[in-house]
């Protein structure tokens, strides 16, 4: 089995214009995704539309695809760069160019999914901390069959708990947070992004609805460990600490 990562990274941003060029501790933030990925895997590269971003990634040695700017996702994105690169990987690892907190432990969770030739897509989920988290609807949910297969993935609180009061709801199940970095067997990643917007991905504005919506199934693995992803500067500022307590 053979994995390839790329890591979408535009500079747009309607909240953070530039994210992928902030600098966290000395770096900027994409060579830091870049180099966490490239502790576990050989074949990573960034998948950009802007030429600064490209010319960050050559300038630290790192490997960067340009892609078109009109992609209505990174899924879209990432399946250009599949393209031009000529990768042959089974699979293909989607690691969003704002999370430089991303682990090996994670990634490594992700490729063993993929043990199984049922999986045609993996992804991440953590075990909430509290019911205030649960209730945050930028934190969306998962709910899995008992093989670890997606059922659903919701912005509300799923499964709803009956016949207990909200506030106890956190001890009567193990609510699972989803997140968003995926892995795809290459023929998969050509099919989905083919497939048009589903009325639940519309509903939710959660792509991965699209894909289950039309049959096809999403592997969970597990992880204890928290994502740090930076979605505006002051997120980055939170990041900067959390760098500096981390040593």
């Amino acid at each position: 089995m053979t994995f390839t990562a790329i890591i979408p990274a535009r500079y747009a941003s309607t909240r953070f214009p530039g994210k992928p060029l902030a600098v966290l501790g000395g770096k900027t933030v994409i060579q830091r995704v870049y180099e966490q990925v490239s502790n576990v895997l050989n074949e990573v590269y960034v998948a950009t539309d802007d030429e600064r971003i490209f010319s960050c990634v050559e300038s630290f040695g790192g490997k960067a695809v340009m892609t078109r700017k009109d992609h209505q996702s990174g899924t879209d994105r990432i399946q250009e760069a599949v393209e031009k690169t000529g990768t042959q990987a089974d699979v293909i690892i989607n690691v969003q160019g704002d999370e430089p907190f991303i682990q090996p432990s994670q990634i490594q969770t992700l490729m063993q999914l993929f043990d199984d030739l049922s999986t045609q897509i993996g992804t991440l989920g953590k075990p909430f901390e509290s019911m205030e988290a649960v209730d945050n609807p930028n934190s969306p949910k998962i709910v899995t069959d008992n093989r670890g297969f997606a059922l659903y993935f919701s912005r509300s609180i799923i499964p709803y708990i009956r016949g207990k009061e909200r506030k106890d709801w956190f001890g009567e199940y193990p609510f699972l947070k989803h997140l968003g970095v995926y892995a795809y067997r290459r023929e998969v990643l050509a099919e989905v992004t083919k497939l048009p917007q589903s009325p639940l991905e519309k509903a939710e504005s959660l792509e991965q609805l699209r894909w289950l919506q039309n049959g096809y199934r999403i592997r969970v693995g597990l992880t204890d460990v928290e994502t740090v992803g930076i979605d505006t500067p002051e997120d980055l500022q939170r990041a900067e600490v959390l760098l500096n307590q981390i040593g």
